[in-house]
């Protein structure tokens, strides 16, 4: 249980790769980090099948975030298990509020909170997640053995769902709205070409879902044999995220055209006593990828310690073991 009478060194948002990696070197560094967020693992949680983590030839993704949890908590870091709704810069830090109401003050922020999954906006989408639409190819690719399924997308994501559901489904459409992919990996676009049951359709969208109490077909907006409608078991849409920049927002940290959190090589934002790392920020580019996440919370952790200690006698309640007392 995480004590809201204490005054944390490091209020560390988001529980995906950043987030962790930045807990362990605070701790390490004998801060006070707590770390918050209903997600857990973030994007790497879902990812199924990981090959490219240094010191794992193959671990999937769920088990990697369970590993970086556990090393987290040896450290005796408390975690909460909730999302944060509010972040506000006081005279003596910084005061976050969890959705159950409950604030937690701390010397600084780190934010790790990722990004949220595109939608194609279509009705029944939200209805019917789990009843035929899917995000996530890794998580629900086995339930689609010996069916036919679609995928929405063209970046790498969507090659790679398209490649995993070829090993499953009997067919499979990837659907996408430009005449190439985008940048996906070459090895798994060359897996993709030598799918002999996988079909790529392009210059195409999809316009409705079909089906009464769940998917049953796809209408997308080009003929294919005659026919715009096709009948499916499953649509996944892997068409990207975005930033979630609620809490940015709130704590006025500059954004780049892409929405994404503006940090320098120490993962320090615009705002004194805020660091950013991860799929949030825009550290490494186009490249969000689990290390580099991990290594940006390391980098920002870093950071906040330098800054803590720099701001630990200024902060009056700190230097005093912060406790907070009833009125009487």
């Amino acid at each position: 249980m995480a004590d809201q009478n204490i005054h944390y060194d490091a209020l560390i948002i988001g529980q995906g790769a950043s987030s962790y990696a930045a807990a362990m070197y605070a701790a390490r560094y004998q801060m006070k980090p707590i770390i918050f967020g209903a997600i857990f693992g973030g994007e790497t949680a879902i990812g199924g099948t990981i090959e490219n983590y240094p010191g794992y030839p193959e671990i999937d993704g769920f088990e990697l975030m369970m590993k970086f949890r556990e090393q987290a908590e040896k450290y005796e870091t408390p975690i909460v298990d909730e999302n944060i709704v509010k972040a506000e810069k006081l005279d003596d830090g910084f005061m976050v509020t969890t959705e159950e109401g409950d604030t937690y003050h701390g010397t600084s922020i780190i934010l790790g909170v990722g990004r949220e999954r595109r939608t194609l906006g279509l009705e029944h989408e939200a209805e019917w997640t789990g009843r035929g639409v899917s995000y996530c190819a890794t998580c629900d690719a086995p339930m689609h053995r010996g069916n036919t399924v679609a995928v929405v997308g063209g970046g790498d994501s969507a090659v790679k769902g398209a490649v995993l559901l070829g090993k499953y489904a009997e067919k499979v459409y990837i659907v996408y709205r430009q005449d190439r992919f985008t940048r996906p990996e070459p090895i798994n676009l060359s897996q993709l070409e030598a799918a002999e049951n996988v079909v790529s359709i392009f210059n195409a969208q999809i316009v409705e879902l079909l089906g009464d109490d769940g998917l049953t077909g796809i209408i997308i907006d080009q003929e294919i044999d005659g026919s715009n409608q096709l009948t499916v078991d499953g649509v996944f849409i892997e068409i990207g995220a975005d930033p979630r920049v609620e809490l940015p927002n709130q704590l006025g940290l500059e954004l780049n055209d892409q929405n994404e959190v503006i940090v320098d090589k120490g993962g320090n934002t615009n705002v004194e006593g805020v660091f950013a790392a991860g799929d949030l920020t825009n550290a490494s580019g186009d490249l969000k990828q689990t290390i580099t996440a991990s290594a940006q919370g390391a980098i920002a952790a870093t950071s906040a310690y330098d800054y803590v200690s720099e701001h630990a006698d200024s902060c009056e309640i700190h230097a005093m073991g912060y406790t907070l007392v009833e009125a009487v």
